[in-house]
């Protein structure tokens, strides 16, 4: 009972995650290779947890809310979101599975919730059903928020790579790291500061402070992951570059820019630009400018109030 009640949560946040996927469903074993890795990081996480507690109790001999709050923001949330990090950018960059935004996210979303189940698991086996019920609805969906912010920046770090725009590259990748250390980080020190301070008011207020801190947590990934979901883009071609599947043969006489008319070739032997082709259309499903009868990105069909034949 208690290893159902530990697992349901991931379980159903992975479903929830996985179906919003509309464009291109991921591999279930590239998913479970990233939820087992995952599982991994926590004992990459452990190991420095305990390293960074003792250097903090070296330094704050008693306990405090100052002390909670830097063991919250500068060793916990470090220590778990480098090694998710780590993980996602080892196993999916080069990963040609990786190739629509919404990716990302369900990436680092499976990569989180395995971090999530391991973890929840001692909870609930240490804690009991009531730990496994308050779980359920704050630090197993809190991993997937966090993971929801590194899968967003992360597809746009992706992305400028194909626009060869270093300075995003740079910009996305860091908040793709530092943005979810910093929102885990307040998600622990709130709690832990208000509970190390030993006043009642003080505790209480920090419990006040952290519901509302995670409701607009949770509302805004919902917001991002449903966003996302519906604008998802490709992140492997350009959509303002022509893509084909079909060349067919064009024939007939044109007039290049350049000046020079051609018979029958599809690039002007002058100057080497190609062939106009006034049917250019661009794909519903991905959003990729095409020509011809099918998109050159995803294989979608021409709708069917666009011109089929090309205009010479």
């Amino acid at each position: 009972m208690l290893l159902s009640l530990a697992l349901i949560p991931v379980i159903g946040l992975m479903i929830f995650i996985y179906l919003r996927d509309k464009k291109e469903k991921e591999p279930f074993g590239l998913l479970t290779g990233l939820f087992f890795a995952g599982m991994g990081t926590v004992t990459t996480a452990i190991i420095a947890e305990h390293l960074g507690q003792a250097i903090l109790d070296v330094c704050f001999p008693y306990e405090s809310a100052l002390k909670a709050f830097i063991l919250a923001t500068v060793i916990v949330g470090p220590a778990e979101e480098l090694g998710k990090y780590m993980v996602l950018r080892l196993i999916t960059w080069k990963n040609r599975q990786f190739n629509y935004s919404y990716d990302a996210i369900v990436y680092a979303v499976f990569v989180s919730l395995g971090f999530a189940a391991l973890e929840n698991i001692e909870y609930v086996f240490n804690n009991g059903v009531g730990t496994a019920l308050l779980r359920m609805f704050t630090s197993v969906p809190g991993h997937a928020c966090f993971a929801v912010f590194m899968g967003f920046f992360y597809s746009k770090a992706k992305y400028s790579t194909l626009t060869n725009d270093k300075k995003k590259y740079i910009l996305f990748n860091l908040l793709s790291i530092m943005l979810p250390i910093i929102i885990h980080g307040l998600y622990d020190a709130i709690l832990m500061s208000g509970a190390a301070s030993g006043e009642p008011t003080l505790a209480g207020l920090s419990m006040i402070l952290w519901l509302g801190f995670i409701t607009a947590l949770f509302a805004s990934s919902i917001i991002l992951i449903i966003r996302s979901s519906k604008n998802d883009y490709c992140i492997v071609s350009l959509p303002n570059e022509v893509q084909t599947v079909y060349r067919p043969v064009v024939a007939g006489r044109w007039s290049c820019v350049c000046g020079v008319t051609n018979n029958q070739f599809s690039f002007c032997p002058a100057c080497g630009r190609q062939r106009p082709n006034g049917n250019a259309w661009y794909c519903p499903r991905c959003g990729t400018l095409s020509t011809y009868n099918f998109c050159g990105n995803c294989g979608c069909p021409v709708p069917a109030n666009q011109p089929q034949n090309p205009v010479i």
